[in-house]
Formats: structure tokens, C-alpha cells, sequence
């Protein structure tokens, strides 16, 4: 598998685990293969590889003849992300204002340690006590080092998250729900 902005010209590579895929007989003309990768911190992965990867795939026959695909399959790695949220205050009157807070943070593979995701649209979620299902509130844009902060009137008790949608180089997030009880 490989990243770049084409197989001659790649800019990071990583083999598989095994120097051949298993493969298992299909019909006379169709062989279905399986290959393995790892990809973790000891690659030393840098920020700018999240995105689009490719993989290529060679075959060889009895006769020694092959065929070499550069892309036979694109796919994403992303940089992980986090989410946080906590509503304050505890417990609070119906029609006063609750202040939630939380913080989106994503991997950082340059310095290998997560750091605040700026400038990013995160969704403010209730879930009413009793129900599954959150709805959306509103909409909060992370400062430049990810904190996000906004405020809500209380009606009834239940959980307040954020959730962030994720993008091409980022997966999306959910924060734990927070839970606040109005009286």
C-alpha cells in the first residue's frame, strides 16, 4: 500500500506482513486472495500521509507470466480524533443556562501526541432522559486549539455531547454524554 501521487512517484510505502497473499481457488479462471497490513506508531507516519492511500497488487502464473496493478484499491488512513464535552451547572432550574464545554483533539503523527483540532464545525446533541436517540441543537466551531463552548437553556433533564461529522484525513467523534438533571 501506498501514498502519493502516483506508484512511480510515492512519497511512503508499506509492505505487507507476509511476503505472499493466501489464496484459495475460486473456479478455473477466479483465485480470491488475502493479504495483511499493520500500520501503527512505529512507521512514523507524518501528518501529511492521512488521506487517500492506494493499494497495488501483482499475480503471477504457472508460467511465470504476471501482471502488476499500481491501484487496484484506494482507501483512507486518518489521524484518530477525541472528543470531550461537559454541561454545567449541576443540577440547574428549568429555563436557566446550561454552558457545555468539551474539546476536539486529534492525533498529531509529527509529534506523536494528540493536540486541539481547530476551526472545526461540531454539532451540540441532547438526548432527553428516558430516549436513545440525540438530536442536534446547534452547531459550534472549535477555537484554534480545539475548545469548544457554548450555552443552552435548560427545558428538561438529559445528555448533552458534542459530535463531529470527521472529514478525509480525520474520523468522526462522539463525546460521552453528560448528564443534567433539571428541576
Amino acid at each position: 500500500m501506498w501514498h502519493g501521487p502516483s506508484f512511480g512517484k510515492m512519497d511512503y510505502g508499506i509492505l505487507p506482513n507476509t511476503a505472499y497473499a493466501s489464496c484459495t481457488k475460486v473456479n478455473a479462471a477466479t483465485v480470491k486472495c488475502k493479504q495483511t497490513f499493520t500500520v501503527g506508531p512505529t512507521y512514523n507516519l507524518l501528518n501529511t500521509y492521512a488521506g487517500i492511500w492506494k493499494l497495488s497488487a501483482s499475480a503471477q502464473g504457472k508460467d511465470f507470466d504476471y501482471v502488476l496493478k499500481d491501484n487496484v484499491k484506494s482507501f483512507r488512513i486518518q489521524r484518530n480524533s477525541t472528543l470531550t464535552a461537559a454541561a454545567t451547572p449541576k443540577p440547574v432550574k428549568k429555563g436557566a443556562i446550561v454552558t457545555v464545554k468539551g474539546r476536539l483533539s486529534r492525533a498529531n503523527w509529527d509529534t506523536r501526541r494528540y493536540g486541539g483540532y481547530g476551526s472545526q464545525s461540531v454539532k451540540l446533541q441532547f438526548r432527553k432522559k428516558g430516549s436513545t436517540a440525540y438530536t442536534t441543537v446547534k452547531t459550534v466551531k472549535a477555537d484554534a486549539g480545539g475548545n469548544l463552548r457554548t450555552t443552552v437553556k435548560a427545558s428538561v433533564s438529559g445528555y448533552y455531547r458534542y459530535a463531529f461529522a470527521g472529514n478525509t484525513t480525520t474520523p468522526a467523534a462522539w463525546a460521552t454524554g453528560d448528564y443534567v438533571t433539571v428541576k
